[in-house]
């Protein structure tokens, strides 16, 4: 099969400039790669197609034969430069690493050398009470983690050396390999993209430039923290190889069930038992708080459920700078389990004396239920 024109290939004009081929090889080498189309032959020979066309376009010479005697003004050259591996130093693969470096990251290489790789971060989990949280404090903790070396300040050298530049990669970090008909770059597998080797380790790290220790931080968790929340300590995760950043080091809150409050944001919530008398006649009782006793006054017929909001005496919100939520009782009539027997016998006094008519709600139940019954039994006739 004849080879198709390569201004055709590409679709640019005859007379296109240079920057207009690259935009669209580029655009075409995107489409067809192999590794975007795997196992696809026909897109392994386009992109062979498009490579070949660019390689000779934006190639002054070349493209002056090619426009004067066709494929046969070039055709010696691209067999010599498709058989013997010139691939990997064609501009054709400069420009497509370049292209595709950001995206694909080693494979392709491109405009990197050595590369500085940035510490882990660290999660360090971190459990409170209700309170803690509530008020905040400063916590001492002990890190597990690497730090740069001071002995040779990171670099893995014994002092008085410097690391060489790798022999396998020449100091770039990436070695270029070939693949088929196309070069790709990975990153060197005797370095491991640091683009140097330690001839004298340093005897504190064994080259490693990083020494395992125990680091002690004191942090503040500010007041109204939440669960689940994260407090970000900048700099102190895993040190960073051969002299990088450190990460950083994150520290998750988690909080304890509490025995008498939930809390949802800045409110909590609890639920109070009170007696019958109590709920009945009405009462002062103390209600519960994060800082102690608070008085409620119980009014004459409170009904359980009833809830009385206790302004500023949730927590704060974190968000909100300093503004407190609420704390929310909820009334429960408590019910008695153990009585006497004149106990007994004055309530059922009480409740022989008192009948329904005390109890409106249970009056208009009872009402209710009375006309169901009957509307059931008149439709049943």
């Amino acid at each position: 099969m004849s080879k198709r024109d390569y201004y055709e290939v590409l679709g640019v004009a005859k007379d296109a400039d240079e920057n207009t081929i690259k935009r669209a090889y580029r655009k075409l080498a995107m489409k067809y790669h192999p590794d975007r189309n795997p196992d696809d032959e026909k897109a392994a020979e386009n992109f062979r197609e498009v490579t070949e066309a660019y390689e000779v376009l934006t190639d002054d010479g070349k493209r002056a034969r090619y426009d004067q005697y066709g494929h046969a003004g070039v055709d010696e050259q691209m067999q010599d430069f498709w058989g013997r591996g010139g691939a990997q130093d064609s501009h054709a693969f400069r420009d497509f690493g370049d292209m595709f470096g950001d995206v694909f990251g080693d494979m392709f290489g491109g405009r990197g050398g050595a590369r500085t790789s940035r510490g882990a971060d660290l999660r360090y989990n971190l459990t409170l009470t209700l309170e803690e949280a509530a008020s905040g404090r400063e916590v001492e903790l002990k890190i597990p983690k690497h730090e740069s070396c001071d002995t040779c300040n990171g670099s893995g050298a014994r002092p008085g050396s410097n690391p060489v530049p790798c022999g396998t990669c020449g100091g770039h970090g990436q070695v270029q390999m070939q693949q088929g008909f196309f070069a790709v770059r990975r990153t060197c597998p005797t370095c491991h993209g640091a683009g140097t080797r330690i001839e004298s380790p340093c005897l504190d790290c064994g080259g490693a430039g990083r020494v395992k220790v125990n680091k002690k931080l004191k942090i503040k968790v500010p007041a109204g923290v939440y669960d689940g929340a994260q407090v970000r300590v900048g700099g102190e995760g895993e040190a960073g190889q051969h002299g990088s950043p450190a990460g950083d080091l994150y520290v998750v809150i988690s909080l304890k069930e509490h025995s008498i409050f939930e809390r949802e944001g800045a409110d909590l919530y609890c639920t109070m038992p009170v007696t019958f008398p109590q709920a009945t006649l009405g009462a002062e009782v103390d209600a519960p708080t994060l800082h102690g006793r608070v008085k409620i006054k119980i009014p004459a017929g409170t009904e359980g459920g009833r809830v009385f909001r206790l302004r500023g005496h949730g927590v704060p919100d974190v968000r909100a700078g300093s503004q407190k939520g609420d704390l929310y009782v909820r009334v429960q009539i408590a019910v008695p389990k153990k009585m006497t027997s004149r106990q007994k016998d004055l309530l059922r006094e009480f409740a022989n004396e008192a009948g329904d008519d005390i109890y409106p709600e249970r009056s208009s139940f009872l009402g209710k239920v009375k006309d169901f019954w009957e509307d059931l039994s008149n439709e049943s006739k």
